[in-house]
């Protein structure tokens, strides 16, 4: 869900300005899935540039307010979502933690680290939603630990169906700053990219694990 179309378009608009969201439509980029892919995001880019992480930063917040009022807790995804997380939480005055993948395999063994009491209502950060699987394993690692979990609130979706569905079976309410939508509109106005190239954008959404095969 987006709250906000202008928010959405202003954030993709900041997104291909620094070139956290990559568009190469001719010449794509493969995933670590082995998917071919003709975008490429790395939101981490976005802590580099400090009016784009305090932009980012006051509208995860102002939508984590309206919609849950103010947490116990923010908790940011590992590995990337941990420091727009920490800003959130910041901005909020409330206490950050952060979700490993899996837990160590040394010492405390971990999965959650930083103090979270049985009962206390969180509200996730993640950076970008692709399948939603690996979000969705922070979310129920935290669960697990007794955390009432309110919703997420994300920077960026690729809004594949496969996410939706997962969102839906997990019960979890999900809100992102811009999504795939929002940012070939920005993309077209910006002129970013051409008429054919926004073509062969829509074409990889579609189906993205047999696109260009």
């Amino acid at each position: 869900m987006i709250l906000h179309k202008d928010t959405a378009k202003k954030t993709a608009e900041l997104l291909l300005q620094i070139k956290a969201i990559k568009l190469s439509p001719s010449n794509p980029f493969t995933w670590a899935s082995g998917w071919k892919s003709p975008i490429y995001c790395d939101n981490r880019v976005t802590l580099s540039y400090p009016s784009v992480r305090v932009f980012l930063k006051e509208e995860i917040a102002k939508i984590v307010e309206q919609q849950y009022g103010k947490p116990d807790v923010i908790a940011g995804v590992a590995t990337g979502a941990i420091a727009i997380g920490v800003l959130v939480a910041q901005e909020l005055g409330v206490p950050f933690v952060y979700v490993r993948p899996e837990p160590k395999k040394h010492g405390r063994k971990n999965q959650i680290e930083g103090h979270l009491d049985s009962g206390q209502n969180v509200v996730v950060i993640e950076d970008l939603i692709s399948t939603g699987k690996s979000s969705l394993n922070a979310v129920q690692a935290l669960k697990d630990e007794g955390a009432v979990v309110k919703g997420m609130v994300a920077i960026f979706s690729y809004e594949f169906d496969v996410a939706s569905e997962n969102f839906e079976k997990g019960n979890v309410a999900l809100t992102t700053l811009s999504n795939y939508t929002h940012l070939l509109e920005q993309a077209v106005d910006s002129k970013y990219i051409s008429d054919q190239e926004l073509e062969t954008l829509k074409k990889w959404r579609e189906d993205p694990g047999n696109w260009n095969n």
